[in-house]
């Protein structure tokens, strides 16, 4: 499960985010806290990095992660129909 030479992603990606999805909106609806949810999903994607990957990998991944907060691509996402979730 690797990024192919061009950068896209895998097929099972979309696999696996309606996975994460499912799992987030069950803990949403367990009323856990967003802010848990998120810290215990960080937590684990950082855990899995750490096990599968090396450093400057990972360092490359959280500089795009906020690459994407910098840029307001996540506020974007705020203004659409998933905020009314969180």
């Amino acid at each position: 499960m690797q990024l192919d030479p061009q950068g896209v992603a895998p097929e099972d990606l979309s696999h696996a985010g309606s996975v994460v999805d499912k799992a987030i909106e069950y803990m949403i609806e367990q009323k856990i806290a967003p802010i848990s949810v998120a810290s215990a999903l960080l937590g684990g994607a950082l855990g899995l990095m750490a096990r599968s990957m090396e450093d400057r990998a990972i360092a490359n991944v959280l500089r795009s992660a906020l690459a994407s907060v910098e840029s307001g691509e996540l506020a974007e996402m705020r203004q659409g129909p998933a905020h009314d979730d969180m």
